[in-house]
């Protein structure tokens, strides 16, 4: 079963459209130093410990297989489908609360549930990094962002559509480290972004 899983993250014998949308893009982001964890995912590695090691080595990002990207935008939109979105404080009484979702949850926990699935069927935990962006109105939100050799790409609770980072509507400003996940790097090519990012 695993060896079937891992055929999604070989190399693919064609591009599809959306590793060409981000070929053409030279999509990948560009990260910084080590920065500061969200107090969220600080408390949530504090329960989860086994959760938040680190790898010990850089992995170069690896090429997605056409099954792989099947893969990924079924998670995608099953998770975004299944939850109902509600706030840390609607649901547990108190903001910034990261935690596996089971009916309902925010932006962190669909990022948690999807990043979770994925390592199930067979992607490196490495490739997958919660990432902490503003929307245009000023608001924090968080995505799941998958690094492939082709690019980065983004999974978001609020679009059913797997994209290219770069064409979304977000400032990006940090993820957790590809290293270790339980560190956080800045992104330094984030700002940039909003120049020729969609409207909201």
């Amino acid at each position: 079963m695993i060896n079937g899983m891992l055929a999604a993250v070989v190399v693919a014998a064609s591009p599809t459209p959306i590793v060409m949308a981000a070929q053409q893009a030279g999509s990948a982001m560009q990260v910084g130093g080590v920065t500061s964890q969200p107090i969220g995912h600080y408390e949530f590695c504090k329960r989860n410990r086994q959760e938040c090691r680190g790898n010990g080595r850089k992995t170069a990002a690896p090429r997605v297989t056409e099954f792989g990207w099947s893969v990924i935008k079924d998670v995608n939109e099953t998770v975004n489908f299944s939850v109902l979105p509600m706030t840390d404080f609607e649901i547990h009484g108190r903001e910034e609360f990261w935690s596996y979702p089971d009916a309902v949850g925010d932006c962190e926990d669909y990022v948690l549930l999807k990043r979770a699935m994925l390592i199930e069927r067979g992607f490196s935990p490495s490739d997958l990094l919660i990432t902490v962006v503003r929307k245009p109105n000023g608001e924090g939100h968080a995505v799941l962002t998958l690094r492939t050799a082709d690019g980065d790409f983004v999974l978001d609770n609020l679009d059913d559509t797997v994209k290219v980072w770069t064409e979304t509507p977000y400032t990006y400003l940090k993820r957790q480290a590809s290293f270790h996940a339980g560190r956080w790097v800045d992104i330094e090519n984030g700002d940039e972004l909003m120049v020729g990012s969609i409207p909201e």
